[in-house]
């Protein structure tokens, strides 16, 4: 009888329960950060896309947040509506090409999500402090991975 506690499929199988439990935490995090914030979770995550996006200096455009967020196009305005009525993300066209819009996130909503993730993200941090970086270069190597196989997948099934 094959040992179920080693080799790959045994591996791939521990770091899914963990990458799943870490997800769930981060969906439960990103639900109490809504709840701070009085929107729905789903414009909570979105407008954390948007944060990050921008503070990455690759802001999105409402088409590129459809690829992160999965809505239709109607239902991602009426979010964006939302965000933006409470001031938490600005819309501007500042490309060459005036169709395409860029979303912002607001000063207040980076303020907002900088106290509500700072205790976690020092942390997280603390945490990562303890490995090497060529370690951590090696495992965000690995997620990618990891994230394309799926993806690829993803795309023979559409």
């Amino acid at each position: 009888m094959a040992d179920r506690t080693t080799g790959t499929a045994a591996q791939r199988q521990r770091l899914t329960g963990e990458l799943m439990a870490y997800g769930a935490s981060f969906t439960e995090l990103g639900r109490r950060f809504a709840v701070a914030l009085g929107v729905h979770s789903t414009d909570a995550f979105a407008l954390l896309e948007i944060a990050a996006a921008d503070e990455a200096g690759q802001p999105l455009s409402p088409a590129l947040l459809t690829t992160r967020i999965p809505l239709s196009s109607g239902a991602m305005t009426a979010l964006l509506n939302r965000l933006e009525r409470a001031g938490y993300v600005h819309r501007s066209r500042e490309l060459d090409d005036r169709r395409v819009v860029t979303l912002r996130a607001s000063a207040e909503a980076k303020r907002l999500a900088d106290e509500f993730f700072g205790p976690v993200n020092a942390r997280q941090d603390a945490v990562l402090d303890a490995y090497p970086p060529e370690l951590l270069r090696s495992f965000e190597e690995l997620l990618g991975a990891l994230r394309d196989s799926m993806d690829e997948q993803l795309g023979q099934s559409d």
